[in-house]
């Protein structure tokens, strides 16, 4: 097992040697103001029976979990999904997809009373198809499937009992376990090539005080320890990110050795602060429509090269309960998307049928690429403090009944990224940080730059309540009363269309005979 645990201190957080003590058996860190990556790296061989089966049928496999808080996301960790457990999977055999996998979903995923989830059976019927707009981009997966996950707790209650009792220190592997539950986002990884696990946890704040910890020499001599202390700020090309402080391998070096390096990352920070908020206009009714608000300071065009071309867009991963009509949001009639501020539909997939009921749809939902208007640059005045405005017109669907004649639908906010072409020649290799299959990501050339706008509120999902039908034990409304209604208007209506024909079946069959015209003879 190999674990790797990274710090990253913005530019302006201070930083003395003391806050950092090696010694031949562990590393200490004291009141460090950084973020934090905690990564894993387990072989087959160390994972539990159940696990390690579902990997061997899997061609690539990965997992995208992140808050429902918010938090705010910094190089070289930049990247982000929407709220919410997503699940990118490639079968190892294209015919073959193991109803294991979604066995094992159910169990990580274990949705509270009330929560909004749609079972997984398998991923032919349950996991909704990518479309892939640049064949070259090779780190898409086959399958695509998402469901809300407010917290890690049943996450780490599996780890707890299937993973730690295999290890050989228990109390460690529980500890980490438990730390996943404060964390902003995390990772799993596994692809059938490198035939290994990678699980990355990510806390973009220290808590109150900074980090303090003491770190230990790993037990066994096959694992290994690497610890690094760093800062990032942007590099000399554009699309570079540079970053320089300590790294050490715990128990191998006898002292912190200085670094400095620089890579080209696709996920790149935006140099002056660029925010959204997401709302819903009331009254949403069963017609809701989406407000995504940007100040237009946020709407500076990104440091990208002059020569490159950059467009605002907005990634949205819509559950079952609610959904965008593809004709209208795909329409080539400008003055409706001049009216919502949206230059085009890019992409799609997912549920799409307009008629469907919740109850009958199988998969999670559907997803939606849509390329965002910006302010003319002429027209914008430095002074002006007002927010430019998307609106994205959205549907919900008919939802079962309910006591209180009202459901809620979850509706978690959308990414905002710009993205912007580089330079001929740019090599986007695998840096240490990269992070891919994030959904929206496969479907941009591979020589892409994002950058990323920062949500700001506390909570980064939406509730819309639903009205539905209301089940009462008493009244003339209750839900058998209607049922029996229903289907006594059904028979009724079906006897009237049967009179109604026998009436003119026995009309053309009794009406009076034509009678025989005689001609009267002429004398």
């Amino acid at each position: 097992m190999k674990r790797r645990i990274t710090y990253i201190q913005r530019i302006n957080a201070p930083f003395e040697p003391q806050q950092a003590v090696l010694t031949s058996n562990s590393l200490s860190v004291r009141d460090l103001d950084a973020a934090r990556e905690d990564r894993i790296t387990v072989g087959l061989d160390e994972l539990p029976q159940e696990l390690r089966a579902i990997l061997e049928q899997s061609h690539e496999l990965h997992l995208r979990w992140a808050s429902e808080r918010s938090y705010d996301a910094v190089a070289p960790f930049a990247s982000r999904v929407s709220p919410g457990l997503h699940v990118h999977y490639t079968p190892l055999n294209a015919n073959e997809s193991p109803e294991s996998l979604c066995s094992l979903l159910r169990t990580v995923v274990g949705p509270g009373e009330g929560a909004q989830y749609k079972d997984c059976s398998n991923p032919e019927e349950s996991f909704v198809t990518p479309p892939l707009l640049s064949t070259r981009f090779a780190s898409s997966a086959s399958f695509q499937y998402h469901t809300r996950l407010e917290s890690l707790q049943s996450l780490n209650k599996w780890i707890r009992d299937s993973i730690c009792t295999q290890s050989g220190d228990a109390t460690e592997c529980h500890a980490r376990a438990d730390s996943l539950l404060s964390s902003d986002s995390m990772d799993i990884d596994y692809d059938s090539i490198s035939h290994a696990l990678t699980v990355s946890g990510l806390w973009t704040s220290s808590p109150k005080g900074g980090w303090t910890e003491k770190l230990d020499k790993p037990a066994s001599a096959a694992d290994q320890l690497e610890i690094g202390i760093l800062g990032a700020e942007p590099g000399l090309e554009p699309e570079e990110i540079k970053m320089g402080g300590l790294l050490a391998v715990v128990g191998e070096d006898k002292k912190l050795k200085p670094t400095m390096f620089s890579f080209p990352s696709r996920h790149q920070p935006l140099l002056e602060p660029a925010s959204y908020t997401v709302s819903f206009t009331p009254p949403t009714g069963l017609h809701p429509t989406m407000s995504i608000s940007m100040p237009r300071s946020s709407l500076r065009r990104p440091p990208a090269p002059s020569e490159a071309t950059c467009a605002l867009h907005t990634y949205l991963t819509l559950p079952s309960t609610i959904f965008g009509d593809q004709y209208q949001l795909g329409t080539p009639d400008n003055l409706f998307l001049e009216s919502h501020n949206l230059i085009a539909l890019r992409a799609l997939a997912g549920e799409m049928d307009l008629e469907a009921p919740d109850w009958v749809v199988n998969r999670w939902g559907s997803n939606w690429l849509l390329e965002l208007a910006t302010p003319l640059e002429d027209s914008a005045n430095p002074s002006d403090s007002s927010n430019w405005t998307v609106t994205i017109p959205l549907h919900l669907r008919y939802l079962p009944p309910s006591e209180t004649g009202y459901r809620t639908a979850y509706v978690p906010w959308p990414v905002v990224f710009w993205a912007c072409t580089s330079e001929e020649g740019t090599k986007m290799g695998v840096n240490p940080f990269d992070r891919t299959n994030l959904g929206w990501d496969g479907l941009f050339g591979p020589r892409t730059v994002f950058y990323q706008l920062q949500p700001t509120s506390e909570r980064l999902v939406e509730d819309i309540e639903v009205p539905v039908l209301r089940l009462e034990d008493e009244g003339l409304f209750r839900s058998k009363n209607i049922e029996l209604g229903t289907c006594v208007v059904i028979t009724l209506g079906f006897f009237w269309v049967l009179w109604c024909l026998a009436r003119v079946a026995w009309s053309s069959g009794t009406g009076s005979k034509p009678s025989k015209t005689v001609h009267d003879k002429k004398e």
